[in-house]
């Protein structure tokens, strides 16, 4: 397993939910770290927490990483201060649950601004550098959901299947040049990415519920041993696993099922939250 003792270590979204748990994970093994996220309170909260805690160094990044051409930005900022990321973490992103045509279309575009073109343009910025370096780490989150097509979270889970695709090429393509990409596919989490979507938690959703520090760990782990995809906790993987041996209509009838009574009523209009 790679040492990442003082090296740089970039965690988007990192406000709340998983990135919070990844911010920290990374600073237990002594690595200095970029936190980014929309909320600058809460970022330097967990900033000093981390500095004073594990004695590493924490840069606080205010930004809204669904502004296009905002990891660009955040880049030039980095490259300013001499800073060279060696883990990225793109964990920044949010859902929107309900039906396709009642969402507005201009949260649906901001959605896939943020889970889609902002990870491309995050990834490829600093992947670049990596891939000068010789080394380099990045760790994309995707989900459960990106396995299928999930009625009611169709834009959602069609962006995570994304994140899917994109980061198992990817760890093909960059690691002859010493660069590890995993990706990460969480199941549900209690990370209240559903409360703040406006969607109840089911019987079903709640049986498979896990915390987000070990789901966070398991991604982390992952990434330092180099492998290229995990899906967190065993009946997450038991589900992946089915799926393969289940029609695809069927599969779409299953996940109807288990949102069935998900919706409440304030689900058409959807709030952005942040992992």
């Amino acid at each position: 397993m790679d040492s990442i003792e003082g090296k740089w270590a970039l965690v988007t979204g990192a406000s709340s939910g998983f990135g919070v748990e990844f911010a920290t994970l990374l600073a237990e093994q002594h690595a200095n770290l970029i936190v980014v996220a929309r909320h600058a309170d809460a970022l330097e909260q967990l900033a000093e927490r981390l500095r004073s805690r594990y004695g590493v160094r924490v840069l606080v990044e205010a930004l809204d990483l669904s502004v296009a051409s905002a990891a660009t930005t955040l880049k030039h900022r980095l490259d300013l201060q001499g800073i060279a990321v060696d883990i990225l973490v793109n964990n920044a992103g949010y859902g929107l649950f309900g039906e396709f045509v009642e969402q507005p279309l201009s949260r649906t575009l901001n959605m896939l601004q943020l889970n889609v073109l902002a990870v491309t343009e995050l990834t490829r910025v600093f992947a670049a550098d990596m891939v000068r370096s010789g080394s380099g780490h990045i760790l994309m989150i995707a989900s459960l959901l990106g396995f299928q097509g999930v009625p009611g979270y169709a834009a959602y889970a069609a962006s995570k299947a994304y994140v899917l695709h994109f980061g198992e090429a990817l760890h093909e393509e960059l690691r002859s040049h010493g660069v590890t990409v995993t990706v990460l596919a969480p199941g549900a989490s209690a990370t209240g990415f559903a409360d703040v979507a406006h969607q109840r938690d089911t019987g079903s959703l709640r049986a498979l519920m896990m915390q987000p520090r070990p789901v966070a760990r398991t991604g982390i782990a992952a990434l330092l041993r180099g492998r290229s995809m995990v899906i967190a906790g065993v009946r997450n993987k038991a589900i992946v696993l089915s799926n393969r041996f289940t029609p695809r209509h069927l599969q779409r009838l299953i996940m109807r099922r288990v949102f069935a009574g998900g919706k409440s009523v304030e689900s058409r209009g959807v709030d952005v939250v942040e992992r």
